[in-house]
């Protein structure tokens, strides 16, 4: 059943449509989420209020064939909601220990490493790309994580964004080049990431 007719089942009263339209999206919404975040236990709280959103929303929605990039858009809101209310939490220096920890990651991968094989074994090659996805910045991570793990088209993300498709393709083309930069800088092998992606 597509997204429209399960839609239109929901409106119509059908509880159990929206419960199989979760089902359909969830695995969806937390890759996405979690790619976002970087924190598997968020990732789970975002997607259930990413859901709750979309269940309140879904009356609203005109062009149910669009749910995609709508939903798409409602998760994107929900995890930038997240990261403004935790940025304003009064927490002491925690975004300078984040910044350390950062800046020594590189070095710690290096100088602990006899090969990347084993730093992949060690820490999981998700666990790496989810740390190197966080290291870029938010408008490229974004566009890479929607493009590369979601499978969106560049006209799909241009509409999630609300910004033009060249847009889009710049800041795919900046954020592959940033986390190459990532990996070389902690001795990743590429064809390693490819089997992840």
């Amino acid at each position: 059943m597509t997204d429209t007719e399960l839609i239109d089942r929901f409106l119509d009263g059908d509880i159990t449509a929206f419960n199989r339209l979760t089902r359909k999206w969830e695995s969806a919404a937390f890759n996405f989420i979690l790619r976002y975040v970087g924190d598997r236990e968020e990732a789970k709280d975002l997607c259930q209020k990413t859901f709750i959103r979309v269940y309140k929303g879904l009356r609203r929605l005109r062009e149910r064939d669009r749910f995609p990039t709508w939903f798409y858009r409602i998760a994107l809101n929900t995890c930038r909601d997240a990261v403004r209310v935790r940025q304003r939490q009064p927490i002491i220096s925690m975004d300078a220990l984040e910044e350390d920890e950062r800046d020594q990651v590189p070095e710690l991968a290096t100088s602990r490493l006899s090969s990347p094989d084993s730093f992949a074994h060690r820490r999981g090659v998700r666990e790496l790309l989810n740390e190197a996805l966080q290291s870029i910045p938010e408008e490229q991570r974004v566009v890479v994580v929607m493009k590369e793990y979601q499978g969106l088209k560049f006209w799909e993300i241009a509409e999630v964004l609300k910004i033009p498709i060249n847009t889009v393709k710049s800041r795919m083309y900046y954020g592959l080049n940033a986390l190459k930069k990532v990996f070389d800088r902690w001795n990743i092998d590429e064809e390693m990431v490819r089997y992840e992606l």
